[in-house]
Formats: structure tokens, sequence, C-alpha cells
């Protein structure tokens, strides 16, 4: 559920020429500002750690789902990835007073069966994810619950049910369906109906995925074409789920781009690859309070909490190339700034762990295990694969310091699509190890309070924290980044009561070969320019 993306060396140095041939490097024309040449036609090729599973965009949150929808589906909005500005896509201009939004939608925009894009389709799309019967995870994420869309001629006019203090940049999240796949979503499950920049062309579940351009395409972000020199004439992603392996092929010519978080970026850099930044939470654990789960019990998770050594599991888990957790929502350009975790967070204290434990009837059996009523103190932990190394080594250790008071935590790794059915599904689970990435904190208000998925929400470890709940409601009354205040407050009130325990930051690169590009969430398809 990474936004990056999801959110991937014997040879150190192969030279561009080489590297865009091995992609299908094609004739070039023009200059970059630093003397490069651009190259035409060719095949931009990027590794992915996981397979998407459905590529409906509406109806899939995990990190190569979302990478994929960039490349066939546009927004109403763009965010500039740099400044954070708002600019427009398929919306010229926009405004938002108060619980009313207006959007003019561009003329001459068409979706990739050549029909018309048109307000009424905005409209349309905005229906089917605020229905819950369809129970799209976008909504109150990406889209604030209770909107009423209507349209008129090319303008759309959005009726919130209450203030929403980031809507422009929420929405900039949104991919619009052609009004084809809205009424036959079973299409978009391997195919795409949509108005970006590409069309996909094949589909390998587990093996690749390859996007065709669209030549004619000229409303893309503030702008942008698929006429511009450099651009991409097929787009390839590759299901690799070793980032060794994506390391290797990375630096053999056989990839333009792969996020590395462990520590195969050391020789990465080493090689002298470029690199795009990208901020995120790489640490995050979760505890199922759902009835039936022993994790329910505020002790327990306090105790759980305080047994862990945070700042060794932040090293363990980023490869010591990370640092500490700083607040929720951290992909840049983030919505707030500043520190909600900081003094926060339970410290650890083994002693007053197992105090709490002993003082909640909790009591060792001759194999050192907690017991009460019968029922050992045994968890299950689920973690993402994509964690890595980092994430195996970090899981182990946590294991081992649950058991030295008295705790007994079987772990396991699973890919994100594995995840998220535990997660929003089966509810097989008592601690998650699954960083959620987004840029702005009202995007987590339905992860973090509300309806479960049993109830069709998505508030999956069955969090009711009235402290959070009160601090949101006074932040969803101010606009945009007045309000973190507030929204810090809220999360501080999270990790108080142990409720959310976020761990580890990590900046982990987008590595490069033979390509430039901008990253905000996903790689932009616009902004990827193939060199010479």
């Amino acid at each position: 559920m990474r936004s990056v993306t999801k959110g991937s060396l014997a040879v150190l140095t192969v030279l561009a020429a080489t590297s865009l041939a091995a992609c299908g490097g094609s004739s070039g024309g023009g200059t970059t500002t630093s003397g490069q040449s651009y190259v035409n036609g060719a095949t931009f090729t990027m590794s992915e750690s996981q397979d998407p599973g459905t590529l409906d965009p509406q109806m899939n949150v995990v990190d190569s789902a979302i990478q994929q929808g960039a490349f066939a589906y546009d927004a109403l909005v763009a965010l500039n990835a740099k400044t954070g500005a708002i600019e427009p896509q398929l919306a010229s201009s926009w405004t938002v007073k108060g619980t009313t939004a207006t959007f003019t939608i561009k003329s001459g925009i068409t979706c990739s069966d050549g029909s018309a894009f048109t307000a009424q389709t905005v409209v349309d799309n905005l229906d089917f994810v605020e229905n819950p019967d369809n129970k799209s995870p976008l909504l109150g994420v990406f889209v604030p619950a209770g909107i009423k869309a209507s349209a008129s001629g090319s303008t759309v006019t959005l009726k919130l049910s209450s203030p929403a203090p980031f809507l422009l940049s929420s929405i900039s999240n949104l991919p619009m369906v052609c009004e084809k796949g809205i009424h036959d979503r079973s299409m978009l499950k391997s195919k795409t109906d949509g108005t970006g920049p590409y069309v996909l062309s094949q589909a390998s579940p587990d093996s690749q995925y390859v996007y065709t351009v669209r030549k004619g395409y000229s409303w893309g972000p503030n702008g942008a074409t698929t006429s511009a020199a450099g651009t991409p004439a097929k787009i390839v992603l590759k299901v690799i789920p070793n980032e060794t392996t994506a390391a290797n092929e990375l630096l053999a010519g056989q990839l333009n781009a792969a996020t590395i978080l462990g520590a195969d970026r050391t020789r990465l850099n080493a090689a002298g690859l470029k690199s795009v930044p990208v901020e995120l939470i790489t640490g995050e654990q979760w505890y199922n309070q759902a009835s039936g789960h022993l994790t329910a019990d505020p002790k327990v998770r306090l105790a759980l909490t305080e047994a862990l050594n945070l700042t060794q599991l932040q090293k363990v888990v980023t490869s010591n190339l990370g640092g500490p957790a700083t607040q929720m929502a951290v992909v840049q350009p983030a919505g707030c700034t500043g520190n909600s975790v900081q003094g926060n967070l339970p410290a650890t204290n083994v002693a007053n762990a197992k105090a709490l434990l002993a003082s909640d009837g909790w009591k060792a059996g001759s194999d050192g295990i907690l017991a009460k009523g019968g029922k050992k103190l045994s968890l299950a932990m689920i973690y993402d694969t994509s964690l890595g190394t980092g994430g195996d080594a970090a899981a182990e250790l946590a294991a081992q310091e649950w058991k030295a008071i008295g705790v007994q935590v079987s772990i396991k790794s699973q890919t994100e699509t594995q995840m998220s059915t535990a997660m929003f599904g089966t509810g097989d689970w008592d601690i998650a190890w699954e960083p959620l990435n987004i840029n702005t904190p009202d995007a987590l208000v339905p992860f973090l309070s509300g309806a479960t998925p049993a109830q069709k929400g998505t508030n999956f470890a069955s969090i009711k924290n009235a402290t959070y709940t009160a601090d949101v409601a006074k932040a969803m009354t101010e606009e945009g980044a007045s309000g973190c205040g507030e929204w810090h407050a809220a999360e501080a009130a999270l990790f108080k009561a142990a409720d959310v325990v976020p761990f580890a930051n990590s900046t982990t690169p987008v590595f490069l070969k033979g390509t430039t590009l901008q990253v905000n969430g996903v790689i932009q398809p616009t902004s990827i320019k193939m060199l010479g």
C-alpha cells in the first residue's frame, strides 16, 4: 500500500546508448539543458516489486496498481511534484468556495477508443466512487464522502457534505475512467479505458505489462503532450520481486528505473547512477482491534509497543539508511510539515511491558509463554514483502523482543495483494507492518476511524480513538495547512494509545539509467524523457 510506488554487480558502468538499445531505443531529437540528447521512439523499462492484481484504477490501492493507472488515466487536476501547486489537467480551471467546487473541463479530450470525455463522464466517475455498494477504496481517501456531483455543459459542480481542507490535492489522485469502462467494470480488470498518455497493449501477470503511447495527447499536467522530445513510445513494467535482481538489471542496462529500498542502493550510488529521492514511511505497525483479537486490549497493545526497541528496528528495516518517523502523511509535497511522532510514542520499557501484562492477568506457563483463561498470548504478524531483507530481519528482531516478555508471535511476509486481502478482507492478523503513504492527513481519516471493512469501510484495524476523532473534527474546519496543528494533535493521540506505531522513515531513491523523470507519489508519465 505504499504510494510509490507503491508504493525493486559485476558491471558498474554501461553506456547510455547501450542501455537504450537494450531497452529498445531508436532515433533521437533535441537536447537537454545539460547537453544530453533526447531519444525519440525509445522504450522506457521499469521494475515493480509485485504484480498489481486488478487494473481497475478505482478499485485497487496497492502502489503498483496506482503506478500503472497513472500511465492510462488522468485526473481533473495535477499536483506539481516540486512546488505543490495545483495545475490544470482534464480541468482547465476551478474554484473552491466553502462546500462548493466547480471544474471546467477542457474541450477536445478523447478517450483511448476515440470517444469524447465530458463533464458528465466526471460525474459518472464520482457517482461510482461515492456509492458505498461499489466498495471503492478511494472513497473518503481521494474523494470526500458525501459529494453530490452534477454537470452542465463543460462545467462540473461538486456539493460537499462538509469542508474538505485538501480537496484539490486529494482529487488530483482520482483517476478518471471513460464511459465504456464505467459501465463495464469487468473490462478494467485487465484492460485500460482512460484519457491518459498511454494505453495497455500487453498484460502478462507476474511477468510484465506493456503500454503504448497515444499520439495526439495534449492535455497532460499543465499542458504536457506526448509529442515532446524524448517521450517513450512504449512503457514496460517488469515484475521483479527481488531488489538485487532489479539493481543488477539496472546496471546492465535492462531497466531504466527501479525503486530500491535496501542496501543495494549503496552499489548503485557507487556506480554513479542518478536518482530521484522519495520520502516514505517505511516502518509502520498496526494492531488489529476487532472483536476476538487479543490486540483489542489496550494494555496488550501498549505492552507490545514498550517491549520494542523502535530505534533499533528503524535501523534494521531501512538497512541503516533511514531515520525515525515524523508524521503520518510524508509523501512530498506534503500537506503538513512537522513532527507528530516525537515524544508521543510509548518509550521502550521492557519491565513496564511485563508489569502491564501481569496486571492484565497474564501469567507465564511452563514454556514461558503468557496465558490467561486457558488461552496463550499467541499472535500472528504479517508484513509486506516489499520491505525486502530489511523487513525480514526487523520482523525477526521484533518477534524475539516480544518473546522476551512472554508473547509468542508468528511472522509471515506477504505480497501487497495478500496484505490487502488480509487487512481489508479476512482479518486474519493481529499485528501488521504495512506503511500507508500519502501526502495529506485527511486522506488517512477513513483508515484510522469510522467504518470497518465488515461495515463497508476502510478502518482495517478497527481503531476507535475519541481524541483523534475530536481533533480531526477541528482540523476539518481549517483550510489546508492552517489546520496542521490539529492534524498533528490527532495523530499524537493515536501514538500515545499505541493504535498506530510509525517507527521508520526512508528517503527511498528511484534510480535512473538513460532517462530523466519526476516522481509525485508515482512516476509521472509525461515527465519521462529518454536520453542518448
